[in-house]
């Protein structure tokens, strides 16, 4: 089963390597960075452990075009390319890679899409997130869970996994949000298409260098788009 695991990046200079030794690491994988128009070296980093490593693919955007078309693309790229499983992280070094094995775990169990969870059985595993943060992320999980009956407690978790099956099911071209939103959305179709979802604990680290994709735009656009998928527009 050929696994691919999806970085988007902007700016990521600080971290994108680190992040990429980690996972292949832990995960015998591909990597590929959707970088948007980053100009601190970011992708020199990348292009040299493609170089060096045979495992690291990038494709480039020549604007910031947001994080789910971001993922959209790398779907694309990897169902293109017969990949049976796909990973989503982000490239700041807040997922970790070691918890990759535990996600493989559930999906030999039988599960179809795997969610790292911050906030699993009432706990809240996130280090050095400020109590506005926090909250933020709290409420915006209670929020979208209860209008749209998603049983699980991180719906905006962005370190996740599928297997093709889900991406083919969903139908990619119907997602409509680009912003953090789209871990809502994507987490919903899958969850109404009835794919048998999992979610596992892992610890979440403020990231360590660049500054945060987080704007009042975002919040806004998940706010309005689990409205829209509840009331089906």
């Amino acid at each position: 089963m050929r696994i691919l695991v999806a970085i988007p990046t902007c700016n990521e200079a600080a971290s994108i390597g680190r992040v990429i030794e980690e996972v292949l690491e832990n995960l015998d994988c591909h990597v590929l960075v959707v970088d948007d128009a980053s100009t601190d070296g970011t992708v020199d980093i990348v292009k040299e452990l493609s170089e060096r490593t045979g495992k690291v693919f990038l494709l480039q955007r020549k604007a910031k075009l947001g994080l789910g078309t971001a993922y959209l693309a790398a779907f694309r790229w990897g169902l293109d390319r017969d990949y049976g499983v796909f990973f989503e992280m982000d490239g700041d070094h807040s997922h970790r890679g070691e918890f990759l094995p535990k996600f493989m775990e559930k999906l030999e169990e039988g599960y179809d899409v795997v969610v790292g969870s911050r906030y699993m059985k009432g706990m809240v595993n996130v280090v050095n997130w400020d109590f506005k943060r926090l909250l933020l992320s709290k409420f915006a999980n209670i929020y979208a869970s209860k209008i749209l009956g998603l049983p699980f407690s991180d719906i905006t978790s962005g370190f996740r996994c599928y297997r093709r099956e889900v991406l083919e099911g969903v139908c990619l071209d119907k997602i409509n949000s680009n912003g953090y939103a789209f871990q809502i959305e994507m987490l919903y179709r899958a969850y109404k298409k009835g794919f048998k979802i999992a979610e596992i604990p892992i610890i979440f680290y403020e990231r360590e260098g660049g500054s945060s994709k987080m704007s009042k735009e975002i919040v806004k656009e998940a706010a309005l788009m689990v409205w829209k998928l509840r009331l089906g527009i």
